[in-house]
C-alpha cells in the first residue's frame, strides 16, 4: 500500500472508531466531537478507561498495536460495566464491532473510578501475560532479536549454534512492513510451520534513524533477497513470494559498503584496487586438497589444524577445509606430501554466479570488478550493465522495465542513465567455498538489512559428547565484533545477578521493617 493508501484507510479507521463510540463518549461525560479526531481520540480514549496517556504511542506501532488493540477494546466495555468472560469474548471476536451493540443497543453506565485489578486470579494471569507478550514484542522488533546461527558460512568468527543478540538500533530499527503477523516468531509458526503472517496490508518501508552506517567487513543480519522457500533450508521445490521483512534471515560478512569496486583474485577479496584487510578474529577458508604419505591418520586434520570439512580420503588424498594459516603448518607436517588451494582458474564461467551471464566468466575465486550502487549515484544503461541492475530496477526499486532489442524502457520512457534510490551491499562469508552469498545472488539492498550482530549469550555444539562438551563455555557472554581472542563476561553476568539479587532482598527486608 502507498502512503495516500495508508492515510485512506487511517481515515476510515477513525470513521469506523467515532460511529461505534461517539454515545460512549458522552456517557463518560466528554464531548461527542473528540471520537472523531485523530490521535485527540486516542489520548481522550485512555482517559475514559482510566489508562496511562503513553499507551497511546503503542496503538501507532506496528506489530505492538495489534497486539494492544484487544486490551483497549476490552477495557472500553469494561468502563461501561461489562465485565464478563463472554463480553471480552466478544469485543475480540467482532475485531471491536461490539462497542457497536453496546454504543446503541444497551442503556450502559460509564464506571469513572473503577477497579483495574482483574476480579479473577485467571484474569490477573492473563494480564500479565499480554503485557509480557507486548514488551518482549517491542524489544524484539525495535531494540534486539535473538537469532541462531544455523550454517557455517562465518566458521571460526561465528559457529554452528551460536547464540546471538542483534542490535536493531546500530543501523536504526525497520518498521515492520507486514501488518498483520504472529509476534516474537518469523516466516512461519513453530511446531505446525504454517505462515505466520498475512501479505496484505503492507506499510511503505520506513526505519528509525540509526547512530551508526554499515561498516565495511562487520557481521550483519539481513533479509535474503531472493528468497522464496517457504522457511529456512526449505528443499521442497516449493516457492512463495514473501514480503522483505519475512524473507529468511541470513548472517554473512559485509565486504564491499556502497560506492566500492569489488574483485576477487584467487580467492582474495580486493576493494577499490587494494587487497582487504580484514579483522584479525576473521578467518577465512578455503577447501585444500591434502596428499599424505601412508600411516597418516586423518583425524588429526580436524584435531590439529581446526578443520570444519574432511573429505574424500582415496589412495592417501582428502579435502580439507582450512585456513590460510593452518594450510601452511599443515604443509610443515612431515607427513603430508602436498596441500594445493582448489582454486577455479580466471576466465571460466559459472552460471549461478552473478549476474548469470556469459559475458561475465566469473567463480567463486576470480571475480568481477563489479560496482557497488550507492544512493543518489547515476550509471549507464546499456546491454553491457544491465545483468548487474536489472534486478534492482525491476524488484527492489519496483518500476517496470522493459529491454527490447538495445533499447531499455523504464515505466515506458526510453532509458539510458539510471539513478539509484537507496544504498547496496555485498555480502560474504567466511568459509569461502561453503558459503552460499553474494557472489550467487548478488546485492543486498539497505532496506533488506536486520541489524548488527553484538553479542553471543549462549553456544552450543550437536557434536560435544556429554553436557560439558556440548556448551561452549568460551564463547558463553562474548561480544561478535571487536579484536584478539574473544573474552567472555559470564563471570561479570553473574556478578551483577547476584548484586541485583542481594540488593532486592536487602530492600524489601527494610521495607518489611
Amino acid at each position: 500500500m502507498t502512503m495516500t493508501q495508508w492515510f485512506i484507510f487511517f481515515l476510515i479507521i477513525q470513521v469506523i472508531h467515532f460511529v461505534g463510540t461517539w454515545k460512549l463518549y458522552i456517557k463518560a461525560g466528554r464531548k461527542s466531537w473528540e471520537a472523531i479526531i485523530p490521535i485527540y481520540n486516542a489520548i481522550i480514549l485512555m482517559k475514559i478507561i482510566n489508562r496511562p496517556a503513553w499507551w497511546v504511542i503503542l496503538l501507532f506501532i506496528p506489530i505492538i498495536n495489534l497486539l494492544m488493540f484487544p486490551v483497549v477494546w476490552i477495557e472500553t466495555i469494561r468502563s461501561f460495566g461489562k465485565n464478563s468472560t463472554i463480553d471480552s469474548f466478544l469485543a475480540v471476536l467482532t475485531l471491536g464491532f461490539y462497542t457497536y451493540y453496546i454504543n446503541y443497543l444497551t442503556n450502559v453506565n460509564y464506571i469513572e473510578d473503577r477497579s483495574l485489578k482483574s476480579r479473577t486470579e485467571l484474569g490477573e494471569w492473563v494480564s500479565s501475560i499480554v503485557f509480557a507478550i507486548i514488551a518482549a514484542t517491542l524489544v524484539h522488533t525495535y531494540i534486539m532479536q535473538p537469532y541462531t546461527i544455523p550454517t557455517s558460512s562465518l566458521e571460526k568468527s561465528l559457529l554452528v549454534g551460536d547464540f546471538l543478540f542483534v542490535s536493531k538500533f546500530h543501523y536504526g530499527a525497520r518498521v515492520p512492513m507486514t501488518t498483520v503477523a504472529a509476534p516474537m516468531v518469523h516466516d512461519s509458526l513453530p511446531l505446525i510451520k504454517a505462515k505466520s503472517y498475512l501479505k496484505t496490508p503492507q506499510l511503505p518501508y520506513f526505519r528509525i534513524p540509526g547512530f551508526q552506517d554499515i561498516k565495511r567487513n562487520e557481521i550483519v543480519v539481513f533479509n535474503w533477497p531472493v528468497d522464496t522457500v517457504r522457511f529456512f533450508r526449505d528443499h521442497s521445490n516449493i516457492h512463495i513470494d514473501k514480503p522483505i521483512d519475512k524473507k529468511s534471515n541470513y548472517v554473512k560478512r559485509c565486504v564491499g559498503i556502497p560506492g566500492d569496486s569489488l574483485e576477487i583474485k584467487d580467492g582474495y577479496i580486493f576493494i577499490n584496487g587494494k587487497q582487504t584487510v580484514l579483522p584479525d578474529r576473521a578467518k577465512p577458508q578455503y577447501f585444500n586438497t591434502v596428499t599424505v604419505k601412508e600411516g597418516f591418520n586423518p583425524n588429526s586434520l580436524i584435531s590439529r589444524y581446526g578443520s570444519t570439512e574432511l573429505g574424500g580420503g582415496t589412495n592417501g588424498i582428502f579435502t580439507v577445509n582450512l585456513t590460510d594459516e593452518n594450510a601452511q603448518n599443515l604443509k610443515n607436517n612431515p607427513y603430508v606430501i602436498s596441500v594445493i588451494k582448489d582454486l577455479t582458474p580466471k576466465g571460466n564461467f559459472d552460471n549461478k554466479i552473478f549476474p548469470h551471464n556469459n559475458k561475465y566468466p566469473w567463480s567463486v575465486d576470480n571475480y568481477g570488478p563489479i560496482y557497488i550502487p550507492e544512493e543518489g549515484k547515476t550509471v549507464e544503461l546499456n546491454a553491457k550493465s544491465i545483468p548487474f541492475y536489472k534486478r534492482i530496477i525491476e524488484v527492489y526499486e519496483n518500476n517496470d522495465l522493459t529491454i527490447n532489442g538495445d533499447e531499455i524502457f523504464i515505466n515506458g520512457k526510453l532509458a539510458t542513465n539510471y539513478t539509484f534510490k537507496q544504498n547496496y551491499y555485498w555480502m560474504m562469508g567466511d568459509n569461502r567455498h561453503n558459503s552460499e552469498d553474494a557472489r550467487f545472488w548478488g546485492y543486498v539492498p539497505f532496506d533488506h538489512v536486520v541489524g548488527k550482530p553484538v553479542f553471543i549469550w549462549f553456544s552450543w555444539d550437536t557434536n560435544g559428547q556429554g553436557l560439558g562438551e556440548k556448551i561452549r563455555w568460551e564463547r558463553v557472554f562474548t561480544t561478535v565484533h571487536g579484536s584478539g581472542k574473544p573474552v567472555s563476561y559470564l563471570y561479570y553476568f553473574i556478578g551483577a545477578l547476584v548484586l541485583w539479587f542481594g540488593y532486592s532482598s536487602y530492600r524489601k527486608r527494610k521495607n518489611v521493617e
